[in-house]
């Protein structure tokens, strides 16, 4: 069983998280910049064939309302060019709400977060894959 990396995908920046091998736990990987899409790209295909990767589930901003807003273009967008240079299949997953409690998770451990949006951005993306990753596990349970 390969891993599975998560992608929150930002103008400025793109978190990003790993499972383990055993897709059970999610843990936030780091932050790289999205301004150079090529190089960002590189980067997420470098990680993917060093780290075994099988699937990327990637945070699909989605307004509290569940319409689409000019951010889940933006990420539409992404996935698009990604599909386009990584094998690995990629599947949307609802981000709503993921920064928010990135934030109070990382205020929880005492970590300042004014000048730290990298850690918020790789927090968000692990908690993005959590919840992927539990709901894929409670589905297969119940087959």
């Amino acid at each position: 069983m390969g891993r599975v990396l998560c992608i929150d995908y930002g103008k400025s920046r793109i978190g990003l998280a790993l499972s383990d091998p055993l897709q059970i736990i999610a843990s936030p990987l780091k932050t790289i910049e999205s301004r150079n899409t090529e190089k960002a790209i590189l980067t997420i295909q470098d990680i993917v064939i060093k780290n075994d990767v099988e699937l990327i589930a990637i945070g699909l901003p989605i307004a509290l309302s569940g319409n689409s807003t000019a951010q889940t273009e933006e990420v539409k967008n992404f996935i698009n060019l990604l599909k386009n240079e990584i094998s690995a299949p990629v599947e949307e997953v609802d981000e709503r709400l993921s920064s928010v409690e990135a934030i109070k998770i990382l205020h929880e451990k005492g970590v300042r977060t004014g000048h730290n949006k990298g850690e918020i951005d790789k927090t968000a993306a692990a908690i993005i894959l959590q919840t992927y990753l539990d709901t894929k596990n409670y589905s297969s349970s119940l087959q």
